[in-house]
């Protein structure tokens, strides 16, 4: 008599996952690799899909992605088939995939030679008062002429750019950085891609020094904070642990702080802060015990290129720098506020914020013969006005909705800010007097889609805003009427810049 076995738990699980494994091998290897970390496609990863709900993923496969090279899979599989092939990508690979220093190095792309490349723009716009439009519905970047506000140019970028584009050189040179880990440089005056490295896994954001001879790149995978010169090449990657060398770390975002000639970088699970100098002249990193400093009588390191450390007792997950970049306004996921002097190295105020402030998209003004600096709140349905001598709160301005976004210009009397986290009120931008801290106008769009983002032109009289939807646009409003001008139809406009206001760190933009 035969005796039939029904399969165990774990071998129906092994026997589902090396299913959609061959799914996977069969349909999605060719264009986003065979081992997940992207190609064509992007890395299907869990720490690269945070942003994208497993639902719509789920569309996405079924029925594909209009204008771009994802082509539809529901004919293909069963409905049990396609939801199970997106529950397995959002699934961590273990143990976790490694990007090193080779793996940096032979990724490098040279598109362009430099030396062919002319030495003045290709078009008759105002190189500074350019926009660059990140449209994320189909992986595209817009140019845009900021005096006849008309797009001049557009090209494909990576999939998934995030952090913002950082211009070098006058603004002659931008560099992207994406979800998967492409940092991307761009000649904006010959309109043209020069080279491309990959220098991680999920990357955070890119920075960049003034002149274009340094590149920092901070990943969440693997944790690394990666230098890079110029042109793309590897300097040397870091591996982010604290000082003992136990706990390994994420990087949240690395900024570049030109007075101080470095950059800052913030770490997601250690309390330490890093400067890493760009520059040679700078004074060598004491480590360890340490006689005499006079003397070196102790160990050191070089002081270019390598991290100088900031003990904290909380780790800080975004930043705020003062406009001279001795001190930063930093604040964890928990709502923790504090300030950091970083000549001095060690926390010298605490911040009273509630909720989840974005001090990363924080502007600064002159304000009844002071300095403030205000910022969004992820949580907190307000913007936080705060004082930047004495570090106390001004004034919490009431908004409709927990906000993103808050921007300004030195030529502006106005504020506008969003409120894109609340499903209610998305849709509304509301715009704050500098003045009298108060909002006086709400602008509207249509409910139920976002209304976010805005930036200014170089003299400060357009504010252009983006309709953040996939049949989208960069709708123009003057600045000192709030009336709309025009409406630019762009695919997903999730961020625009301009490029004097960065090259210049203009007070009422993000830095």
């Amino acid at each position: 008599m035969l005796l039939a076995f029904a399969p165990s738990h774990a071998q129906a699980a092994d026997a589902t996952s090396a299913g959609v494994a061959s799914h996977y091998q069969q349909h999605c290897a060719a264009c986003h690799g065979v081992d997940r970390l992207g190609g064509m496609g992007p890395a299907l990863l869990p720490e690269n899909l945070s942003r994208l709900r497993k639902p719509e993923a789920l569309k996405v496969v079924r029925d594909g992605r209009t204008a771009t090279q994802m082509p539809p899979f529901g004919a293909a599989l069963s409905a049990d088939e396609l939801t199970a092939l997106v529950d397995w990508i959002y699934t961590p690979v273990v143990p976790a995939p490694r990007w090193s220093e080779a793996d940096i190095r032979a990724s490098r792309i040279q598109h362009a030679d430099p030396a062919a490349l002319a030495d003045r723009p290709v078009f008759d716009a105002d190189p500074l008062n350019l926009f660059l439009v990140v449209e994320a519905g189909d992986h595209h970047v817009s140019v845009l002429d900021g005096d006849r506000l008309e797009p001049i140019h557009r090209f494909p970028s990576r999939h998934a750019l995030h952090g913002g584009p950082k211009f070098a050189q006058g603004g002659r040179y931008v560099y992207f950085g994406s979800r998967d880990g492409w940092v991307t440089k761009y000649d904006l005056w010959n309109l043209t891609v020069v080279a491309e490295v990959r220098a991680g896994i999920n990357t955070r954001n890119v920075a960049v020094s003034p002149d274009g001879s340094h590149v920092a790149v901070a990943n969440y995978l693997p944790h690394t904070l990666v230098l890079l010169d110029g042109d793309l090449n590897l300097l040397k990657s870091i591996e982010v642990t604290d000082r003992d060398g136990k706990q390994s770390s994420r990087v949240s975002a690395v900024y570049e702080a030109t007075p101080r000639q470095s950059f800052v970088a913030a770490l997601k699970d250690v309390p330490e802060v890093w400067e890493i100098s760009y520059t040679r002249a700078v004074e060598d990193i004491p480590v360890g015990f340490i006689h005499d400093f006079k003397q070196r009588e102790g160990e050191f390191i070089p002081g270019y290129l390598n991290p100088r450390r900031t003990h904290l007792a909380d780790v800080l997950d975004d930043f705020f720098f003062t406009q001279d970049y001795s001190e930063l306004m930093g604040a964890s996921r928990a709502g923790k506020g504090q300030v950091v002097n970083l000549d001095v190295r060690k926390k010298v105020a605490d911040l009273p914020l509630a909720g989840m402030p974005h001090l990363g998209s924080g502007i600064t003004w002159e304000w009844q013969g002071r300095r403030v600096m205000a910022s969004t709140n992820l949580k907190a349905a307000e913007v936080t006005v705060i004082d930047l001598d004495s570090w106390e709160v001004l004034r919490r301005i009431p908004t409709r909705g927990p906000g993103f976004f808050l921007r300004s210009h030195e030529n502006s009397r106005y504020a506008f800010v969003d409120s894109m986290m609340s499903p209610e009120a998305k849709h509304l931008l509301q715009v704050i007097d500098k003045e009298t801290l108060e909002v006086v106008r709400e602008i509207a769009g249509q409910p139920g889609r976002t209304l976010a983002h805005v930036e200014f032109t170089r003299d400060g009289r357009y504010a252009l805003a983006s309709l953040w939807e996939d049949d989208g646009a960069v709708v123009v409003y003057d600045a000192q009427t709030l009336e709309e001008v025009k409406r630019l139809p762009m695919r997903k406009p999730v961020g625009k810049y301009n490029v004097w206001n960065k090259i210049t760190r203009e007070e009422g933009t993000s830095h």
